[in-house]
């Protein structure tokens, strides 16, 4: 027998539903406020019908910098020699140079409205461009990142970045003064101020040290602590390039995972951000942790950063997520796409992150929805009960998805 359930609910169906591991048909949403309550195909009539369409999930990007959307197209030209990550950043500087609270705030507005048209719900923004003049410490730019995340309707976590100096005992120069927190002190208070200033239903905080480039390990130590009691998601780059990894070895005689395995008490609340020259054994004992690993296919592919080894982080367990992090282009489907297509270019072999019964899409599509929300700390990138009903359609008629089946689709 059909149940009617409460009519101040909203019923939701489209033709097919994901159910984290398969398209189905039939599968109906009831949705009370910003709340999935109940997903059964014995639901009443839906009050709205997606014909044509497919319900998932909202995308959750775990790892953006939202100002650099406005260098696309810069520091794509070689004139000396090859580029690297390193060359990149001076562009990058050029940019964070220039920007004033308007700017700033039409590029933040621009790439979460990007990310919204993308099927991207929700977004943790790790954010270091703090301060409106290089020589101060008024903390400006925070609030303009999430003023233009309630202006694009994103749901946000301000990933709020620690950082104290441009490497081991290197000052911050130029533009990267803009950067500066170098007192946890000072940190904490903002963190209060904004907590303060959040809109509640759709903004949050995580903490973040920068990587252990930019904050000293027995800092991070303080930060991730302080974050825990706080109950808040803690962030940092690690192992991204090579140069990083070899000037924290001169510094701390161990790579930046490996302190953090050493170090910390790692649990589900530590995300750490691109692993891409971590060695298999530190992957595996951070994977053990239940740490997440976020990985930004685009981005590592355009600095040249090179590839996560993720069969071994994978084997040992790991969870996964997914980012667009520098916005040169703002697609969560190409970044499911590319982070098993640089595996398969790495190996040789195709489907290198399947799963137990040999599908690479669940996988892929986990970490888009559910790894990210891990990751930011959010009850979302699920449809099931109690989560948020943060959700994305896929228009079934779209010429690129021609000749689909429901065993295909995913």
């Amino acid at each position: 027998m059909s149940d009617l359930g409460d009519p101040q609910r909203t019923v939701i169906e489209a033709d097919w539903t994901w159910t984290g591991e398969r398209f189905e048909s039939g599968l109906r949403l009831e949705i009370d406020g910003d709340r999935i309550t109940r997903v059964s195909r014995q639901l009443r009539d839906p009050d709205r019908r997606f014909a044509g369409r497919a319900l998932l999930p909202g995308f959750v990007n775990a790892h953006s910098h939202a100002f650099q959307r406005g260098l696309r197209g810069r520091g794509e030209t070689f004139p000396e020699d090859a580029g690297s990550f390193w060359t990149w950043r001076r562009a990058m500087y050029g940019l964070v140079a220039e920007l004033d609270r308007p700017r700033l705030h039409r590029l933040c507005l621009q790439a979460f409205r990007e990310m919204l048209a993308a099927g991207i719900t929700a977004v943790g923004e790790f954010h270091y461009l703090h301060h409106d003049d290089a020589g101060a410490s008024d903390f400006a730019f925070d609030e303009t990142v999430l003023a233009a995340a309630h202006e694009a309707g994103i749901r946000i976590v301000l990933l709020e970045t620690f950082y104290a100096h441009g490497g081991p005992d290197q000052p911050l120069e130029g533009a990267q003064r803009r950067f500066r927190i170098d007192d946890p002190e000072v940190y904490w208070r903002q963190m209060d101020r904004l907590a303060a200033r959040l809109d509640a239903p759709t903004q949050s905080l995580g903490a973040v040290a920068h990587s252990l480039r930019a904050v000293d390990p027995g800092v991070v130590d303080e930060l991730y602590r302080e974050a825990r009691r706080r109950k808040l998601v803690f962030h940092l780059h690690a192992e991204e390039q090579r140069q990083e990894v070899d000037a924290v070895v001169a510094a701390w005689g161990r790579r930046p995972v490996e302190l953090l395995v050493e170090r910390l008490d790692l649990g589900p609340d530590l995300t750490a951000v691109h692993c891409t020259h971590t060695p298999a054994a530190h992957l595996r004992a951070f994977a053990r942790a239940g740490a997440n690993a976020c990985l930004c296919p685009l981005t590592e592919a355009n600095l040249g950063d090179g590839l996560c080894d993720l069969p071994a982080l994978l084997e040992a367990g790991g969870h996964l997520c997914l980012g667009s992090d520098s916005n040169a282009r703002i697609s969560m489907l190409e970044e499911m796409r590319w982070l098993e297509y640089g595996q398969r270019l790495k190996s040789e072999s195709r489907g290198v992150l399947r799963g137990p019964r040999g599908e690479v899409a669940p996988l892929l599509l986990r970490a888009a929805t559910e790894g990210g929300a891990r990751a930011l700390g959010l009850d979302a990138g699920r449809l099931e009960p109690g989560t948020l009903a943060d959700l994305v359609l896929v228009d079934l008629d779209a010429p690129a998805l021609a000749g689909w089946q429901p065993a295909t689709l995913a």
